[in-house]
């Protein structure tokens, strides 16, 4: 297997976020998709081989996995419920929400304290992107982090 086989070359992040979001925001989903490209683990459960091209969106509040191979042409659509993650989200804006206050007021433990809580909820999204997924896409931690990262980016506001 070559090394991009079984995983994403790229990440498509399809219709805007329903609200404006931070600078902050736009830097963190950018920084994600960039990490994503770089390095992940992710393909259907059918097709381990597949290098595909991930076009992520929100529909009808359904997180959409739109697989595609290398020349674009749709693979696979894997859609999940949005409300188990809806509680994860607003909980991840209001952490960023008091980050951009602490930075503001200079306080660096509250940063600190504040990005702890960023990493909890990090880990949290990303073990409950992986329950969700499983039997239908193999993901790994990291790529699943990354992944809820897009989604908190797609929908900002619940």
């Amino acid at each position: 297997m070559n090394e991009t086989a079984g995983r994403l070359t790229r990440v498509v992040l399809e219709g805007e976020p329903l609200h404006r979001i931070s600078p902050m925001q736009a830097a963190d989903r950018e920084q994600a998709v960039r990490d994503l490209q770089a390095e992940n683990e992710f393909f259907p459960v059918s097709r381990p081989e597949l290098q595909s091209i991930l076009h992520l969106s929100l529909q009808e509040g359904r997180l959409i996995f739109a697989i595609h191979d290398a020349d674009d042409t749709p693979v696979i659509a894997v859609m999940l419920a949005l409300s188990p993650f809806k509680m994860l989200i607003k909980d991840y804006q209001m952490l960023l929400e008091s980050y951009a206050s602490a930075v503001a007021e200079g306080r660096e433990a509250k940063i600190q304290a504040i990005d702890m809580g960023r990493r909890g909820l990090h880990n949290e999204g990303a073990e409950l992107m992986m329950a969700r997924l499983e039997g239908k896409v193999v993901i790994d931690f990291a790529t699943a982090r990354r992944l809820f990262t897009l989604v908190c980016a797609l929908h900002q506001k619940l």
